[in-house]
């Protein structure tokens, strides 16, 4: 079934539940107003026959009670009650003791048993279909409205004044009603079906057009469609026509904008010191830009179309791993592999970085691959960017060191400045007693050579001593210096390491104290005892260590102060310890840096090449 077929049908039968709904509301309402009107006339007949009755016996006190409740002038007046009314059927009294009719408008009731149930509970509180079966269903369904009557000054009723309804004499007139609104309902639904087949008709031819400009569009035929030039979109559908051939003609365009792309992105690439080549899902080369030459030797402008084994022959190591990745579908990261044929002579890099990475498919395409990308890198060349990318961060540490430093020094210059204004004034007036501002002026300069000279050893030169460290010997023994502290200061250690195998070359006695720095950090803010956790992984290039506590964390406002030399927030600090493990993990090529959450604790990342 097509999705036209499924709209349409759909619609005619929601079109046709609607309107049967409607006609089904409606004549449940007519019902309920028909059996309401009834009962309301029933209640009136119930109250003036019990005034007729209680007047007849009033008048005739002097006779039986059987005999004044027959008497033919009360017989009349309840006769008169009834007239045309429909659905009432008779007017009975009852006897509370046996419930046997005493007398009745129906003679035939005289005599019988009253079973009826109570009218006003059919019409409040049953439900709708419970009504239309004592309306509609043949058979005889009686009910009563009734109220007592007692003797003079007595509580206790002597018998009831009944009014009887029988429903079904209201069915004639429902009957031809529901006729009536049928043949309405009918037209109705008619009507309701032929429209909605029209609108569905126009909506999806629209719709139909709509998807035949896509799919010209997807197909690659870009041209538009003829719109008369006098048409104005309106509604929503032409809007949408308007819009998907305006697509149209941007994709027309499109066309021949991706070639000048692909020409820029070329020319991008050609400045890069890395080789990028691209292979359809058959291994042909579609894209090759950057230092080809470099790298292989040929214009790149001759290497389109040839197979990947071509380029990269699987006799070579270098073919070998790319026929390998283009298999198995695994990515390769930065590994090093010698470019040609031992021995064989080369003016290109010896050795390269291959990373290759899987082109997947976009979505709704097919399930393999559509194609792999493969990137060759000179060392050599990566080797210079990373040189001068830690001497960057080394100027940047110094800037963030020396900042604290300018903070240090200006207190006491300050201090000096003003002692000095002081002793002149006193001098000018011929106070020579300035002992006091020489002796405060002093101990300024005291401090300043100490802060001049601990900047002065902080960033001298340091001869590293490095060796191959194993990452995990050198948690280990973090852990075992920091064992004593932790334990009297309450504090549980737990370490988890991924790094077992993996080496840093690194000066040991450097690392370990400022390793040892954020250790005692991490101690001295949690001073109710907490947890220390060490965790160490390593991936292909570097080696991991962090260093979590559960203390009360850093605020915000001094997070980009904590590395500055001299700043503290400690009363007996010094502020050198995490500037002096910033500058030492600097001088180790690493990288160091911190997360931290108020009430929660702070982890330090420390991060370092591992060794080749």
């Amino acid at each position: 079934m097509t999705l036209q077929t499924k709209v349409t049908l759909g619609s005619v039968l929601l079109a046709t539940f609607m309107v049967t709904l409607v006609s089904g509301v409606d004549v449940g309402s007519f019902m309920e107003l028909q059996l309401q009107a009834t009962l309301e006339r029933a209640a009136v007949i119930k109250d003036v026959a019990k005034d007729a009755v209680i007047e007849t016996l009033n008048r005739r006190r002097d006779v039986p009670l059987r005999d004044a409740l027959r008497d033919p002038e009360l017989k009349g007046k309840l006769l008169n009650l009834l007239g045309s009314l429909n659905g009432v059927l008779s007017i009975d009294i009852v006897s509370v003791e046996n419930k046997e009719v005493l007398a009745s408008t129906l003679e035939n009731r005289v005599g019988t048993k009253a079973n009826e149930p109570d009218f006003r509970a059919l019409v409040n509180q049953s439900s709708w279909f419970e009504k239309l079966n004592v309306l509609l269903v043949k058979g005889r369904h009686y009910y009563m409205l009734q109220d007592p009557v007692g003797s003079s000054g007595s509580e206790t009723p002597i018998f009831w004044v009944r009014v009887v309804i029988y429903p079904a004499l209201i069915r004639p007139a429902l009957t031809d009603t529901l006729y009536k609104k049928a043949k309405v309902a009918v037209v109705s639904v008619t009507g309701a079906v032929l429209l909605t087949l029209l609108f569905s008709m126009a909506v999806l031819r629209a719709l139909g057009n709509i998807g035949h400009m896509l799919d010209r569009a997807a197909s690659g035929e870009y041209l538009p469609e003829i719109l008369p030039s006098e048409k104005v979109a309106t509604d929503e559908l032409s809007i949408m026509a308007s819009k998907v051939n305006l697509l149209g003609q941007r994709l027309r365009g499109a066309q021949f904008e991706v070639s000048d792309l692909r020409g820029n992105i070329d020319h991008l690439l050609q400045d890069l010191e890395d080789a990028v080549f691209i292979f359809n899902r058959e291994f042909r080369l579609v894209f090759a830009s950057g230092s080809v030459e470099k790298f292989l030797g040929h214009d790149r402008s001759d290497l389109t179309g040839q197979l990947l084994s071509d380029l990269f022959p699987p006799s070579t190591m270098l073919g070998l791993l790319v026929a390998q990745a283009s298999q198995t579908g695994r990515a390769i990261r930065n590994r090093r592999v010698p470019l040609g044929v031992p021995g064989e002579a080369r003016t290109g890099p010896a050795i390269v970085l291959l990373t290759l990475d899987i082109l997947e498919s976009l979505p709704g395409g097919p399930a393999a691959p559509s194609g792999i990308l493969v990137r060759l890198r000179d060392p050599e060349a990566q080797r210079k960017i990373n040189r001068e990318l830690q001497t960057a961060d080394r100027l940047s540490a110094i800037s963030r060191i020396s900042s604290g430093v300018a903070h240090e020094v200006k207190n006491p210059l300050n201090a000096i400045l003003l002692h000095v204004e002081v002793a002149r004034s006193k001098i000018s007036r011929g106070d020579t007693d300035v002992v006091e501002q020489m002796e405060i002026i002093s101990r300024e300069i005291l401090r300043l050579d100490r802060v001049v000279r601990t900047f002065l050893d902080f960033t001298r030169p340091v001869e590293l001593q490095l060796d191959n460290v194993p990452m995990q010997e050198l948690v280990r023994e973090i852990v075992e210096l920091a064992g004593p502290q932790t334990k009297a200061a309450n504090i549980q250690m737990t370490v988890h390491e991924e790094a077992g195998g993996v080496e840093v070359r690194v000066d040991r006695d450097l690392l370990k104290q400022a390793m040892l720095n954020v250790v005692v950090n991490a101690i001295q803010a949690m001073p109710k005892g907490g947890e220390l956790h060490f965790d160490a992984s390593a991936n292909e290039e570097t080696a991991e260590l962090r260093i979590s506590d559960s203390g009360e964390g850093i605020p915000d406002e001094l997070r980009e102060k904590i590395f500055r030399l001299y700043f503290t927030t400690k009363r007996q600090g010094s502020g050198i310890g995490l500037a002096m493990t910033f500058r030492i993990v600097q001088l180790h090529d690493g990288t160091i840096d911190f997360t931290s959450e108020p009430g929660k604790g702070t982890t330090f990342l420390i991060r370092l090449p591992i060794a080749v």
